[in-house]
C-alpha cells in the first residue's frame, strides 16, 4: 500500500518544480484534489491560480497583497500558457475530461497537463507526471473518502473522534458521558468494512449511538471484551486485540490513531497500517531506524537510502535520520 501525506506531496513538488516549463502564466487545478497541488505549485512559482471550469468560461482566482507581481496579477486574456494539474492520474479520466472541456481555449494558448503522481510508467493522457506512485495508493487529503474505507479497519477515538482526556476516561460517569458527547473528526463519506476499537464491549450502546447519530456507516463493530480498562491497561491489550483481528480479516488496511500502536498492529498482522499520527503508513518488519541502519551499513548505500525515503516518506525518513544522528 503506497501512501503519501500533505508533507510528501509538498516534497515532491518542490523536488520537480524545474521540469514545469519556465513560460507557464497561470496554475489551472481540477476540483478538488487537484486545487491542492496546484495551490503549492501557484504560490511556489507566484503565479494566478483557478480552477479548471471557471478557467474554461475565462475567470482566474484573486490574488492576495503578497509578493505580488507582474505575472501574478495577470487577466485571462493575457494568458498565453496554462498549467492543468490535477493530484494524480489513474485511468486518466479526470485529465481527459479536463482535456476536452479546455479544448476551446487550445487555440489561443498553449495548455500542458500535469499529474503529481502516475499509477503507470506511462500517461498519455498526461504531458508532465512527478513521481510514479503505482496501485494500491492512499492519500493523507482523501484517506477518509476513499473506496479504501470498504476494505479498511478503522479505530475510532483519534479517528473518528478526538481521544478522551485523562480526566473523562475513568470507566464511570465521565466516560459515559464522553461516549456520548465525544467530538467528531472529519466524518468518512464511504461505508467502513469494521470498526476495530479497545473501547470495551459494555459500551457498545453508547458506541453505536454515538456512531448513528454523526452519520458514520459500517459493516461491523469490533470491541475489546474485558471486563475494565484497568484489566486492558495491565494486559495492555490494544495494539494486540487489533493487530489479531486485522490479520485474520479480509482487510487491506488499518486506519490507527497512535503511532507505537501502528507499528505494532503492521507487526502482528503483516499488513499496513495507517497512522494519523505523524500521517505516516507503517509497513510489517520496516521499522524506520532498521531501514535507515540497514542503508547505512552498505557502501556506498546510496541507492539503500532512496529506497529507505521512498518508503517512508519525506516526514518519517526526517524523523529516522534524526534519530540517528549524522
Amino acid at each position: 500500500m503506497n501512501f503519501r501525506s500533505i508533507s510528501d506531496l509538498n516534497a515532491d513538488i518542490v523536488a520537480n518544480l524545474h521540469r514545469i516549463p519556465s513560460d507557464v502564466d497561470v496554475v489551472v487545478g481540477i476540483p478538488r484534489s487537484g486545487m491542492l497541488p496546484a495551490s503549492i505549485i501557484a504560490l511556489a512559482r507566484n503565479l494566478p491560480l483557478a480552477e479548471v471550469r471557471g478557467f474554461a468560461e475565462g475567470r482566474l482566482l484573486s490574488s492576495g497583497s503578497t509578493r505580488v507581481a507582474a505575472r501574478s496579477s495577470i487577466g485571462f486574456e493575457e494568458v498565453r500558457h496554462a498549467l492543468i494539474v490535477d493530484d494524480s492520474t489513474h485511468t486518466g479520466t479526470s485529465l481527459n475530461e479536463a482535456r476536452a472541456l479546455l479544448a476551446p481555449l487550445a487555440k489561443q494558448m498553449k495548455l500542458t497537463f500535469c499529474a503529481i503522481y502516475s499509477a503507470h510508467a506511462s500517461h498519455p493522457e498526461a504531458d508532465v507526471t512527478f513521481v510514479h506512485l503505482p496501485q494500491p495508493r492512499v492519500f493523507e487529503w482523501n484517506v477518509m473518502h476513499h473506496a479504501v474505507l470498504s476494505q479498511a479497519c478503522v479505530d475510532i477515538d483519534g479517528v473518528l473522534c478526538l481521544d478522551p482526556t485523562d480526566e473523562q476516561n475513568d470507566d464511570a460517569d465521565r466516560y459515559l458521558n464522553f461516549l456520548r458527547e465525544a467530538t467528531p473528526r472529519p466524518i468518512p463519506s464511504r461505508r467502513i468494512a469494521a470498526l476495530v476499537t479497545s473501547r470495551l464491549e459494555k459500551y457498545r450502546p453508547e458506541t453505536e449511538a454515538w456512531l448513528a447519530a454523526k452519520g458514520i456507516e459500517y459493516e461491523r463493530l469490533v470491541m475489546l471484551d474485558l471486563p475494565s480498562a484497568e484489566e486492558r491497561r495491565r494486559l495492555g491489550a490494544h495494539g494486540t486485540f487489533k493487530g489479531e483481528y486485522y490479520r485474520k480479516s479480509n482487510a487491506t488496511l488499518f486506519i490507527e490513531s497512535e503511532l507505537r500502536q501502528a507499528e505494532e498492529i503492521a507487526r502482528i498482522s503483516g499488513k499496513p497500517v495507517l497512522s494519523i499520527e505523524g500521517s505516516v503508513m507503517c509497513y510489517p518488519g520496516l521499522s524506520p531506524l532498521a531501514l535507515l541502519q540497514k542503508a547505512r551499513s552498505a557502501h556506498p548505500g546510496k541507492k539503500l537510502v532512496g529506497v529507505a525515503k521512498r518508503m517512508l516518506g519525506a516526514q518519517r525518513y526526517k524523523r529516522a535520520r534524526a534519530l540517528l544522528g549524522p
